[in-house]
């Protein structure tokens, strides 16, 4: 369950493409709204769905949100995983090309970062490339890997826990 509508949802159907797990069935659904809201909706479609998912993930931001303590506790009281970003998902496609550890105050800062990697990336775009980010996904997951203990993504700016979903979608063999 993605919480914004373009960026992450189509950063996770391109991974699915290129790492092509035929062990996993990941299903990537959209609630473009306040994480709290996203929980709790990831929560009322695992119920419906009954016995069919083993993993309910939700891809939040902290960004300027509020409640975000209440968010992680909902979500641990109802068996939900979180990749945090903090504070933007940017930061995670920020790691796909460089190490980053300074603190970073948003989304503007976090996006002209990206920009020399991924020229004329934009959160409001209608589409996203995921072509840049096609192979450098491993060295994302180790640079996210070193910012804070996972789990624990909520208390240090920047991290990122969407780490621990990518290795739960991409196979074995290429997780080396």
């Amino acid at each position: 369950m993605c919480g914004a509508k373009v960026t992450e949802p189509l950063y996770l159907r391109g991974l699915l493409r290129a790492v092509d797990n035929r062990a996993v069935d990941v299903r990537v659904k959209v609630c473009p709204r306040d994480p709290v809201s996203v929980i709790r909706y990831a929560v009322r479609l695992r119920d419906q769905a009954g016995e069919h998912y083993t993993h309910v993930w939700c891809v939040l931001d902290v960004d300027d949100f509020d409640h975000l303590e209440e968010t992680l506790q909902v979500a641990r009281d109802e068996g939900i995983e979180v990749a945090l970003s903090h504070p933007c998902f940017e930061l995670w496609l920020l790691l796909h090309f460089r190490d980053h550890h300074a603190a970073i105050t948003g989304y503007q800062q976090a996006a002209r970062l990206l920009v020399p990697h991924h020229p004329g990336y934009s959160k409001t775009a209608d589409k996203f490339d995921f072509s840049p980010y096609r192979d450098t996904w491993p060295s994302a997951v180790k640079r996210a890997k070193a910012l804070a203990k996972a789990g624990e993504e909520h208390k240090t700016n920047p991290s990122t826990g969407m780490w621990r979903l990518v290795s739960q979608i991409v196979p074995d063999h290429l997780r080396a």
